[in-house]
């Protein structure tokens, strides 16, 4: 449903996506994860055909994003991370407005809208100015314009941003219910989510696609191994710690919190604990952590801390 290969983008002299090849294969919800400036949302506008490539190619159901970009437009429902929306209009006009753009029938106009308000919950504010909703009522109403048309392919940059934690949960089940009916690629920050509502997951970092499968076969595959989380009452030289028997690598959490990866928690731990004792550094918190997304997201990106 969408390929993707060795697709190039270039921002003057600078590189934004490097080579990229990946296919999402009919009803797969496919997250998609980097962080800020990896690449993510200037792939996702090439495929939706609002941004040329400078090389490669891109296909959704079969047809090239740019030779015949009116046609994937029609295939596809685009929510960008800044949706454009116009203010002084009302929910329901802005959604007839954009409906009349993607050519849904005359016929159908009415019950479309109506179905894409049901679906993301803005029966409350359809008939106010879209200037006047609230930023979580703006995200569903750009989420809602993506959805007319009941395209097969959604592309969506950050789709639950700026909703509160009742709402993140809604939308999430929205997404989820696709799985199967649409193929969805989507960009997000916020790795649990992604976990929780994707079958498979493309990790990008400097423009390049640098690990695709599912969560659970990325922790297992290129996750650190065995993990121990280290908190001590003041900040102290982690570092010195890959000294100790059983310590392969420490990744800094905080000033005074640490990741150990480690060979063996069990036989590792003590020796942990006794280094510090004879340091006369306050233990507060000695624990194993199961390898999960976010490590392998750390480990391939180099971000310490994320969402």
């Amino acid at each position: 449903m969408i390929r993707v290969e060795n697709l190039k983008k270039n921002y003057a002299a600078f590189p934004a996506v490097k080579g990229v090849s990946f296919e999402v294969a009919p009803g797969e919800i496919v997250g998609f994860l980097g962080p800020n400036g990896a690449g993510k949302t200037t792939t996702l506008r090439i495929l939706s055909g609002y941004m040329p490539a400078s090389g490669g190619t891109a296909e959704i159901s079969g047809k090239d994003v740019f030779r015949d970009s009116r046609e994937v437009r029609r295939q596809t429902g685009y929510l960008p991370e800044d949706v454009p929306l116009y203010r002084d209009m009302t929910v329901t006009a802005y959604l007839r407005f954009l409906a009349g753009l993607k050519e849904v029938p005359k016929g159908q106009l009415g019950s479309e809208i109506d179905r894409v308000i049901g679906l993301t919950g803005l029966e409350p504010v359809a008939k106010r100015l879209v200037g006047k909703c609230s930023k979580g009522y703006r995200q569903r109403t750009g989420l809602a314009q993506a959805l007319l048309g009941d395209p097969p392919v959604l592309l969506m940059d950050e789709p639950t941003s700026g909703l509160d934690p009742n709402q993140v949960a809604e939308v999430r089940e929205l997404i989820r219910t696709l799985s199967g009916e649409k193929t969805v690629l989507l960009s997000s920050h916020i790795l649990s989510e992604v976990s929780q509502i994707c079958a498979r997951v493309l990790i990008i970092n400097n423009g390049e696609l640098v690990a695709s499968g599912s969560p659970d076969t990325l922790a297992r595959e290129l996750g650190t191994g065995e993990v121990l989380y280290l908190r001590v009452g003041e900040s102290i030289q982690f570092k010195e710690l890959e000294g100790v028997a059983g310590v392969e690598r420490m990744e800094p959490v905080s000033a005074n919190a640490c990741r150990l990866n480690v060979t063996d928690p069990e036989e590792t731990a003590p020796r942990v604990a006794r280094w510090l004792v004879d340091r006369n550094v306050d233990l507060l918190e000695l624990r194993p952590e199961k390898a999960d997304l976010e490590a392998v997201f750390r480990r391939l990106t180099g971000e310490k801390n994320h969402a």
